[in-house]
């Protein structure tokens, strides 16, 4: 079973671990950041209170929000296809009236995504504004229900 939690200090270098296994595996991803600046990056954004991870036994995966602006959605390579960023996502939006995120346009797997949970492209940038300079794409969504 599945358990969604909010993240502890002792979890930064798992979720790090899971950041810096995407990079690795993401052919077109430059590696910016040392795999000890991943946890020390996951660390911070745990330290502010903005992780949610899922566990079952280990951690599988974690999203980072603040506020309305979800930072972060990674899945453990070896967890994927089983519902857990969905999961994620599912408690994000349970928990806001709208959310915004930023993905890579070469992330078509996370635009799919993002756009069958209901997000719909507003911005499309050359990169120039994130740290890879990749060009990239802002998502919203807002709650319709009343």
């Amino acid at each position: 079973m599945t358990l969604l939690r909010p993240a502890t200090p002792l979890d930064a270098g798992r979720v790090g671990a899971i950041l810096s296994a995407w990079v690795d595996e993401t052919p077109w991803m430059p590696r910016i950041h040392t795999r000890a600046e991943d946890i020390g990056f996951a660390g911070l954004m745990v330290d502010r209170g903005w992780v949610t991870v899922s566990e079952s036994e280990t951690i599988t995966g974690f999203l980072a929000r603040n506020g309305d602006d979800i930072h972060a959605l990674y899945i453990d390579p070896a967890a994927r296809g089983q519902g857990i960023g969905s999961k994620l996502l599912s408690d994000a939006m349970r928990r806001k009236d709208q959310l915004t995120l930023w993905t890579f346009q070469a992330n078509t797997r996370a635009q799919a995504f993002y756009e069958r949970h209901g997000f719909t492209p507003v911005e499309h940038t050359d990169g120039a504004g994130n740290d890879e300079g990749l060009p990239d794409i802002r998502y919203h969504w807002q709650r319709t229900d009343a």
